[in-house]
């Protein structure tokens, strides 16, 4: 029966392309940079890593220097038991933080999807929900003539061209993520450095929370999927009487708004995430 009425298939092939760019988003999003796209790309990453940490342990020492010619006043203090155990503890957990930084990185990022996966068990959502055309906008599809089907493909067009153009930004939002995560790892011994001097940690701990705020992105665009999922299945209530062009135009807007609250939801991760962090 819907490979014999145009409108139909073209309403059932935008739903496709929209819940295979969702489904799409969901696999990045749930994704450990290590095993994304066969772990190809995070064995680059950990090479860049582990040739920039012999920098970081340069600047490591310079910045302990620094940091320590500033926060005394002469070197008659580093005779005190007190200050010098504390810049050994300073220059020891920097000289940690510096080697196992990677390993600090990845437990984050653990953590972050830990919180993921709770709120996706506690929706009861393992995946993105399928949509299906809904019975009432299907048959009122079906009851049309064939002049009378002409407006409603003109309404199912317009809405294929919304869905592929929200489907792209979505794609690229997403993608976008997991390119700053392998950013972020790559260069962190340079970032992480900094905790060495007293005066340069501010800068350690603001990379420490971009980094914290990017992973976080994630669970906010989880969160946007899981709602316009029980938004977009939700069946629509329609009076008697009603057109089924007005019918058919009702469904594609819905569809079509709640994509764009979800696009906006996953733009604006970023920067919601970062004003939580206080960044």
């Amino acid at each position: 029966m819907l490979s014999n009425n145009w409108v139909v298939d073209n309403l059932v092939d935008t739903l496709t392309v929209w819940q295979e760019g969702m489904d799409g988003m969901w696999t990045v999003i749930t994704a450990k940079p290590q095993d994304f796209q066969g772990g190809h790309i995070w064995s680059v990453i950990e090479t860049i890593h582990g040739g920039l940490q012999a920098t970081g342990v340069a600047l490591l020492v310079l910045f302990f220097l620094a940091g320590v010619m500033k926060t005394c006043g002469s070197f008659a203090e580093l005779k005190r038991p007190e200050h010098a155990l504390k810049i050994f503890v300073r220059f020891a957990v920097a000289k940690g933080v510096v080697t196992y930084g990677m390993e600090l990185m990845l437990s984050i990022f653990s953590i972050v999807q830990g919180i993921i996966t709770n709120i996706m068990g506690s929706s009861g959502l393992g995946e993105t929900t399928a949509l299906t055309l809904p019975d009432g906008v299907l048959n009122a599809i079906l009851d049309c003539g064939f002049f009378e089907s002409i407006p409603l493909w003109i309404v199912t067009l317009i809405g294929t061209i919304a869905v592929l153009v929200m489907s792209l930004v979505m794609r690229l939002t997403v993608y976008g993520r997991i390119f700053k995560l392998y950013m972020y790892c790559a260069i962190s011994p340079i970032p992480l450095a900094t905790f060495a001097g007293e005066p340069t940690q501010n800068i350690g701990k603001s990379f420490v929370k971009s980094y914290a705020a990017v992973c976080l992105e994630g669970a906010v665009i989880v969160l946007a999927c899981i709602i316009f999922s029980f938004f977009s299945t939700s069946p629509s209530v329609s009076e008697a009487g009603t057109s089924a062009v007005t019918i058919v135009w009702r469904y594609i807007f819905s569809i079509v708004f709640g994509g764009l609250v979800l696009v906006g939801s996953v733009k604006m991760s970023d920067r919601l995430v970062h004003e939580m962090m206080g960044l």
